[in-house]
């Protein structure tokens, strides 16, 4: 099965060698038609420290690092 890869916006960075990304989602809603926009954060990995606040990255599923890490940021 694929990996999947998701982008999104680095939101914290304060922990070594993780970072924090929110992924954005956008989606109709059933009924009423309307563009529901939802985000979650994802716990990735950062071998080097190099993102920091702001920077849009994207993140591939990988097997799990840590408790809450099961993420790694994909260098571009």
């Amino acid at each position: 099965m694929p990996k999947r890869i998701l982008q999104g916006t680095v939101t914290g960075d304060k922990n070594e060698q993780t970072v924090s990304v929110s992924v954005q989602r956008a989606f109709q809603h059933p009924v009423l038609k309307k563009t529901i926009r939802k985000s979650k954060t994802y716990r990735a990995h950062d071998a080097t420290n190099q993102f920091k606040i702001g920077d849009k990255v994207r993140i591939e599923e990988c097997a799990p690092i840590s408790k809450t890490k099961r993420w790694t940021v994909l260098a571009d």
